[in-house]
């Protein structure tokens, strides 16, 4: 399917008599539910008005959902009743209407899901992950640089994360995670400030992204094919109490453990997927193992704190894997590392329907692949009902 950005294009609708310019050209899709056949579509106005969605699987948009709250900032839940088509669409907000768009409904053959970590560092060009055409599009945190940048301040950050890649981000649903980045209010600085430099709540995330669950943690599945991706809010726990705090309570009986305990006790899915933002080793001697008992009940841990691709083998006998999409930075390799390369890198998860396996692969921006592992389903008596 070729991507199409609707960016800078001009469209005119005509209603009646009157005819419209487009002129909405941020938009952006994601889920606010753990069902795929839902999808928010969200963008942003200068001035207030109500928010249409119109779409279909031709160009003729023959459904339309609207919400009649004045806002600025919009997220539309629209069914999608079809798998293997490609949906049309376009938005309208008073008299401001978008071009056409595309995005694919979901596969049942096979999925490809793409993990960008540290989407802040701005390595460039993105061709390679939009040739792989994914079906979903996840992140390992730190989506921007800060929310205190001139110019880029609160959610204008995440208005430019948007601008940088329009087409992507308007034909693949996006599920992001927290790191740090993503809720710093003021520069860090050398020591911990009398004043909170991060927002622990992520209020400004919360608000403009439309995510599952509590949106700073969040699980979302594939049903047809047997996987469920879990966020956690992990990242810089040592500053845990400090000015520095960042993410969640994570100690036993934090909100955040025991959701997360209970979640994969009584997950059936044969795949899940963990991703945080925090080094796996930091999470391990902060906690004494706890976290480490659960997160061997998935599938494998997916992380963005270090600037380079590696997967280690975890003695819980899961993998290891630290994405980052600007792979050129310091170098420091995990005690059980099996792959490790300084390049800029994404990971791709290609699941097929009915197989007992899937692959998980390191690729560069040139789309090579770096390094492949091959995952099977979880067995029978780790919370998986047998096949």
């Amino acid at each position: 399917m070729k991507l199409t950005t609707g960016h800078c294009l001009a469209l005119m609708l005509l209603t009646g008599s009157v005819a419209y310019a487009a002129s909405i050209d941020r938009i952006w899709l994601s889920h606010a539910s753990h069902d795929p056949s839902r999808l928010v579509v969200n963008w942003e106005t200068a001035k207030p008005g109500n928010s249409v969605v119109e779409f279909g699987v031709t160009p003729n948009y023959d459904e339309r959902v609207t919400r009649d709250e004045s806002v600025t900032l919009h997220h539309v839940e629209i069914p999608l009743a079809q798998k293997d088509v490609v949906y049309h669409y376009r938005v309208r907000s008073g008299d401001d209407v978008s071009a056409g768009a595309t995005f694919k409904g979901y596969p049942t053959t096979e999925l490809r899901v793409v993990i960008v970590g540290d989407w802040h560092t701005r390595p460039g060009e993105f061709t390679a992950i939009a040739n792989d055409a994914p079906h979903l599009l996840l992140t390992a945190g730190d989506n921007v640089p800060s929310l205190h940048e001139k110019g880029r301040e609160g959610a204008r950050a995440f208005s430019a994360l948007i601008d940088r890649q329009p087409a992507l981000f308007r034909s693949t649903p996006f599920l992001p995670i927290l790191g740090n980045h993503d809720r710093e209010l003021m520069p860090r600085g050398v020591k911990p400030p009398d004043q909170p430099v991060y927002d622990p709540e992520a209020r400004t995330f919360r608000e403009f992204f439309a995510l599952p669950g509590d949106e700073w943690k969040w699980h979302f599945d594939v049903p047809d094919f047997d996987v469920r991706f879990v966020a956690l809010d992990l990242s810089h726990i040592q500053d845990f109490g400090t000015t520095w705090q960042t993410c969640h309570a994570y100690d036993e009986q934090s909100v955040q453990y025991q959701w997360y305990r209970q979640l994969m006790d009584t997950t059936e899915a044969g795949y899940i997927f963990t991703l945080n933002n925090e080094k796996q080793t930091q999470v391990f001697a902060r906690t004494k193992g706890i976290w480490h008992e659960q997160f061997r009940k998935g599938s494998a841990l997916v992380t963005g704190f270090g600037h380079f691709a590696e997967r280690a083998e975890l003695r819980e006998g899961i993998p290891y894997f630290n994405t980052c999409i600007k792979g050129d930075g310091a170098a420091y390799k995990d005690p059980q590392s099996k792959f490790f390369a300084a390049e800029h890198n994404y990971l791709m998860l290609t699941f097929k329907r009915g197989e007992r396996t899937m692959t998980a692969q390191f690729k560069n921006l040139r789309g090579e692949v770096l390094d492949t592992r091959v995952i099977e389903q979880r067995k029978t008596g780790m919370g998986r009902a047998s096949p």
